[in-house]
């Protein structure tokens, strides 16, 4: 009896240590569905870091697993998925195996400029994807509409630095928790859709949203719903924009903190414009805007960096801005005071 106890013993601690050295294993399809996109890419790094009898699929690179634990089995189910800084990895983006991976919350592309061709199609039945990111890479063509139409808990966005063209979909504003779009670096064209973010309500834990589109040629104006958006930081640099930005600067109790509009073809009367209480960094630089710096943006404490230079301003400027570099108020109408050359003398 003793013995018979004692082999019991021997094959039940087996069992629970083979239970436990598959804990970190993937599931079936999951694992099906990285060895696809290993053979997709091969020859790559991952034909040494992906190999199935060395380690657990949950445990290659760039592989995130959330496990279940059934009676008897350990499994993991692939929720994050990152290729990164690799220049070896080269082929279009492997969209069918991808989405195979169902569970996936997290798909990363970064600093693969090998990886080409244009965002699959396939990769819309990622409904669970919260996070999404392909940057500096090869990666062409328009920007899908399912980002926005399939990927309804999408949270993060970052598509920059890379070769994509056309148009900003306008199913972008459908992810309701959508809180950051960087779209920068690109071959971007047409307007930026109003709607963005207008489906966004802030969240205790959360301050606000980012909106990157630098660094394209975006016409149009900015639109006048974005009044309404609680963004954090908003940059539209180096496109082709017109009209007026009032409806990103003004509001004393909004809580952006960077606003960049330099290098557009912005025109607007900056004299009514309310920035920000707890603005930290402007640059208007480079556009026509005219009238003159409101008095209290001297005041505004928090404020770091304020370039209007090559505007059309006139006036003097407030006492407070006197700590900048002359270079962020040089080339306008008629700026004066400190930093720059003191004002004329008023004849009565």
């Amino acid at each position: 009896m003793a013995a018979a106890a004692l082999l019991l013993l021997l094959l039940m601690s087996a069992s629970i240590l083979l239970l436990a050295s598959g804990s970190k294993d993937c599931h079936a399809d999951d694992k099906a569905a990285l060895l696809a996109i290993k053979k997709a890419f091969s020859p790559s790094y991952l034909d040494e870091g992906w190999v199935s009898d060395q380690a657990p699929c949950c445990d290659w690179y760039g592989v995130e697993c959330e496990h279940d634990i059934d009676f008897d089995r350990s499994w993991g189910r692939v929720t994050s998925l990152a290729f990164l800084r690799d220049t070896n990895l080269t082929g279009p983006v492997p969209g069918d195996a991808i989405a195979s991976l169902t569970h996936l919350q997290g798909l990363t592309f970064f600093k693969v400029p090998g990886v080409s061709g244009p965002i699959p199609d396939s990769l819309a039945k990622l409904s669970g994807l919260t996070s999404l990111t392909i940057s500096r890479t090869g990666v062409s063509g328009a920007i899908p509409s399912f980002i926005g139409s399939s990927f309804t808990k999408l949270q993060e966005l970052d598509l920059s630095f890379n070769a994509l063209t056309g148009a900003i979909p306008a199913s972008l504003a459908k992810p309701p928790r959508l809180l950051v779009i960087d779209l920068s670096r690109n071959r971007l064209t047409g307007s930026i859709p109003p709607l963005l973010f207008s489906r966004y309500v802030p969240t205790a834990d959360e301050a606000g949203v980012y909106l990157t589109l630098s660094h394209n040629n975006l016409s149009g104006t900015i639109p006048a719903q974005f009044a309404a958006v609680s963004f954090l930081g908003f940059d539209v640099s180096r496109n082709q924009l017109t009209g007026d930005a009032s409806p990103v600067l003004s509001g004393r109790g909004r809580p952006v903190v960077t606003v960049n509009l330099s290098r557009n073809r912005l025109s607007f009367n900056m004299s009514g414009v309310e920035f920000p209480d707890k603005v930290n960094d402007v640059d208007l630089s480079h556009n026509a805007i005219y009238g003159g710096i409101p008095a209290r943006v001297g005041s505004l404490t928090d404020l770091q960096q304020f370039n209007v230079s090559y505007n059309r301003l006139c006036g003097e400027l407030p006492a407070g801005l006197s700590r900048f570099d002359v270079y962020n108020f040089q080339h306008n109408k008629c700026l004066c005071g400190a930093p720059l050359a003191a004002c004329a003398s008023r004849r009565h």
